[in-house]
């Protein structure tokens, strides 16, 4: 069986656009770089339900044009190999490369089962120390959309609902009992003060019985590749997905 990939639909969802928005917004991307493509909505739709697993290299190129997100962070499996073409035969290849940090080990929490879905939308809150501004604990915050697939999460923030404008975040998480874990990346803003860097690395949490809160730790490369760490939580904002809904929460948190 195929399976569906949650982390494209939320970076679609995340910028509100629909599948056929999002369609044309490829194509649109293909003819700026001169390398024009028939990107459909039923393409994105094959996409999105794994049937094809993976994209050929011009709309590979379209969709990091599209999302400002390396193609690897969108959901599609690395390191690519052959791989089934979007019309279902033959095969490509595409050198990817593995995005995050591994995370193993930790005990799940007997007492904390999961609320069965936590798709929604939530609030991410988490803490950094920025050792090139005297050491300030900085928070960093944005409204993230989770989709959840069987036990996997996959979140996208919003386009406008950073406190540091132009700076997306997309999670990748798994959901064994209570303890979720998995990784993040983050993209900062070109024009801010870490120019436009990628960060990215692990983290692992432990939701609330009630399933509208987790909390846990972070895990990543910090500015001069040493390893930082410090919390993140999730907080439960709305269990909607519908466009009205992410409309609401396209703004930076208070």
């Amino acid at each position: 069986m195929a399976t569906p990939n949650g982390t494209l639909r939320a970076v679609r969802m995340g910028l509100l656009m629909s599948q056929d928005e999002f369609a044309r917004a490829i194509r649109q991307a293909g003819d700026r770089a001169g390398t024009p493509n028939d990107a459909s909505k039923r393409l994105v739709q094959r996409w999105e339900s794994g049937t094809t697993a993976a994209p050929r290299p011009v709309y590979a190129r379209a969709l990091e044009a599209v999302t400002g997100l390396p193609i690897e962070s969108l959901g599609f499996p690395a390191p690519a190999l052959v791989r089934i073409s979007e019309d279902g035969h033959g095969g490509h290849d595409i050198q990817d490369s593995p995005v995050g940090i591994p995370i193993t080990g930790g005990a799940p929490n007997p007492q904390a089962a999961p609320r069965g879905n936590y798709s929604g939308v939530w609030l991410s809150t988490y803490e950094f120390v920025s050792s090139g501004r005297g050491n300030q604990v900085l928070t960093g915050k944005h409204h993230v959309v989770l989709l959840q697939h069987g036990n996997r999460l996959t979140g996208r923030s919003l386009p406008h609902a950073s406190l540091n404008p132009d700076s997306p975040l997309t999670l990748d998480l798994q959901v064994e009992g209570g303890t979720v874990t998995g990784t993040w990346t983050e993209q900062t803003a070109t024009e801010g003060y870490y120019r436009g860097a990628r960060y990215f690395g692990a983290l692992q949490m432990l939701a609330e019985p009630t399933g509208r809160r987790m909390a846990g730790k972070w895990v990543g490369f910090g500015k001069d590749f040493d390893v930082n760490t410090g919390p993140w939580e999730l907080r439960l904002m709305d269990t909607s997905t519908g466009k009205a809904t992410l409309d609401s929460y396209n703004r930076a948190p208070e």
